[in-house]
């Protein structure tokens, strides 16, 4: 959010929600290797948390967070030495998402109605006073440019509302909602970024294909192209550098990697490489506002993996690690002094806790569980695994077998082939409700990271252009080969269950290789590309090239028929398995007709399809009750299809 660019196209889907009473169902045991663990009902692994998102006020007086009110998250705030703590927002139609402290008074937040994704910016009092809307107009997108840290009253966004195609930058002020233009987005500008005193000077552009970066000594003089790339090489600015004169960048420009360097945008060129990696793209960097230093370089291999620049924090996190080992540790706030942190746990068993850290005494204090309700022990191990595509390509991924299994003791289970959307993203290693339920339910889970997804590299994110629902398609095929091979998975006994992108892939997985799955289910997902690239939103629109020729050109006679071919609503009549499909009638990426066309097209053929609409949601299920519909429908249509030997006793 503050002094970085805007993020690019994601086609993908989040799984956003923790963990309520248990059933209680008897099931009997069927191995000596496995535990006893209870039937933990669908509502702990889908309700809100209890509460979550810790921020710090600037001041460190107060920090705030995230909890239910009326079935919907909103916002509370506490005194740091205080028992009791003060909701100030009354959100009833759709969580607060994301928000932060603009200053030590008040709080801002985007918000948009029924998952449209046209955000709008809302301001409010830390006691909850002057609530107001900033930027609410009606098909207009707000985007955060920079919180401006030593402008109490202003910040800095980006808003489409002069062509919805395009953000242009504005400084408004929290208070009143006063507006100043400060640039206007020729028409293709995708990115803008200001410096350490919140001074706008870098733009990146693009025209589809080749990305430039523009870069000016003052907001006086104008944007000067200083380098161009094709959108496969990838020079992307952090933050500037602490004299405001050079870049901090994740570039790979001339290597396979990602790796932090400093750019110079006066001569175009990188100074010097500060960090890299030779197995994963390092993208991930911090530095301290107070002391004006970088502290750690982040990538993500199996886990999250961190290179520290600055002795101090290496020693302060080697702390949080003895005192949490085993567990992922973030730091996600701090005040302006710097001497007070939120810090964040993670694990594969719990969504952990927060803490606050005092850096002058070294005390942590606890301050929050998200999700008390989740007994660890009753909990699934995450497995990083791996494995050979046909065509030599090394897969990673994460294997989940319900609680008390081990790779040697798994034999014939039932199995979700679980792909991530995007197609551009990638799976980690950490608590995921989806998966944590579906183990509970006597399923193995199997997540892999295919071609294409990010982290690993040009080489292999080049490798999926032009490859869905074939060698992308082929390394999820594979993934399911290899747990058969392996014994772990009973063949006839497989789903595939997938959102965004993974919504395609299940789609594709059972048009393509129908024998392969006994059910799937679609979770907003792709089926038709002709018409997913023909209804993206606006501000898409300057990425199409890019997408043409990374997935294909409809209008190309030969692509055409490519993506044609690799359209499951076109061969709809090769899907023999149930299906499930579930769609947010107001989702601005991938449109309901996508799901309306597929359901369609089965039900013309007789074939079992169940479907799930909500009006009132977007990309993914937000509001709880929602969700707890789509997974109740999901359990018992897993259970109709597959029949997994449970693994659950009594609670």
């Amino acid at each position: 959010m503050k002094k970085t660019f805007i993020g690019i196209i994601a086609l993908s889907i989040g799984v956003l929600y923790s963990c309520g009473d248990a059933n209680n169902k008897d099931k009997e045991m069927t191995s000596e290797n496995k535990i006893d663990v209870p039937e933990i009902s669908l509502e702990d692994f889908f309700k809100n948390p209890e509460m979550s998102s810790f921020q710090i006020s600037p001041d460190g007086k107060y920090y705030s967070y995230r909890a239910p009110w009326e079935s919907r998250m909103n916002i509370y705030v506490k005194e740091v030495d205080s028992d009791s703590a003060v909701r100030i927002t009354e959100q009833t139609d759709r969580d607060i998402s994301g928000y932060f402290w603009a200053n030590s008074e008040r709080l801002v937040y985007l918000k948009d109605d029924d998952g449209d994704e046209n955000f709008y910016l809302v301001a409010v009092n830390a006691d909850g006073s002057n609530l107001s809307p900033l930027t609410r107009e009606e098909g207009v997108r707000t985007q955060i440019i920079d919180d401006l840290e030593e402008d109490p009253e202003n910040m800095i966004i980006g808003l489409n509302k002069r062509n919805p195609q395009v953000f242009d930058p504005y400084r408004i002020n929290i208070n009143t909602g006063a507006m100043e233009m400060l640039a206007e987005n020729p028409g293709n500008i995708t990115g803008w970024m200001t410096d350490h005193n919140g001074k706008l000077r870098v733009a990146t552009t693009s025209d589809g294909v080749n990305t430039s970066l523009l870069y000016r000594d003052t907001e006086d003089a104008a944007f000067e192209p200083v380098l161009t790339t094709n959108f496969k090489e990838t020079m992307s600015p952090q933050f500037f550098t602490f004299d405001n004169k050079r870049l901090f960048a994740s570039s790979n420009m001339g290597r396979d990697k990602m790796a932090i360097v400093e750019f110079d945008p006066q001569t175009g060129k990188e100074e010097k490489v500060l960090f890299e990696n030779e197995k994963y793209d390092v993208t991930g960097l911090s530095f301290s506002e107070r002391d004006k230093k970088l502290i750690a370089a982040s990538y993500t291999g199996e886990k999250e993996e961190y290179h520290f620049f600055d002795e101090e924090y290496a020693d302060i996190y080697a702390k949080f690690q003895s005192r949490f080992p085993d567990l992922e540790v973030f730091i996600t706030s701090n005040n302006k002094a710097e001497d007070k942190f939120i810090i964040r746990t993670y694990g594969d068993k719990s969504l952990g806790a927060y803490y606050l850290f005092n850096r002058n005494s070294g005390e942590i204090t606890d301050i929050g569980d998200p999700s008390p309700w989740i007994q660890e022990e009753y909990m699934a191990s995450m497995t990083p695994i791996s494995y050979k595509s046909r065509d030599g390509l090394t897969i990673n991924g994460y294997l989940t077998l319900p609680a008390g299994e081990t790779m040697e003791t798994a034999k014939n289970l039932p199995v979700v082939i679980n792909p991530h959307g995007g197609p551009w993203a990638r799976d980690n290693w950490g608590f995921n409700p989806e998966v944590q339920f579906m183990a509970n339910r006597g399923y193995a889970v199997l997540q892999m990271n295919f071609r294409g997804s990010t982290g690993y590299g040009r080489e292999f994110w080049e490798a999926s252009f032009r490859e869905w629902g074939k060698k992308m398609q082929d390394d999820i095929t594979d993934g399911v080969n290899w747990l058969i091979e392996s014994g772990i998975a009973d063949k006839d006994r497989i789903a595939i269950y997938g959102g965004s992108y993974g919504g395609y892939a299940t789609l594709a997985g059972l048009a393509f290789t129908p024998d392969l799955y006994a059910c799937g289910i679609d979770y907003v997902g792709v089926s038709n590309l002709f018409t997913f690239m023909g209804t993206i939103p606006p501000y898409w629109e300057p990425f199409k090239k890019m997408m043409y020729e990374m997935v294909g050109d409809p209008e190309s006679k030969e692509d055409s028929l490519m993506l044609r071919d690799a359209s499951p609503v076109f061969h709809a009549d090769k899907i023999t398995a149930p299906l499930l499909v579930a769609q947010g009638a107001q989702d601005p990426r991938v449109n309901v007709d996508e799901s309306d066309q597929m359901v369609e097209a089965m039900r013309n053929r007789g074939v079992e399809v169940e479907y799930l609409v909500k009006d009132n949601e977007g990309h993914g299920f937000r509001n709880e009750e929602n969700r707890f519909e789509f997974y109740r429908t999901m359990e018992e249509f897993l259970e109709k299809h597959l029949k997994p030997v449970s693994v659950k006793a009594d609670a």
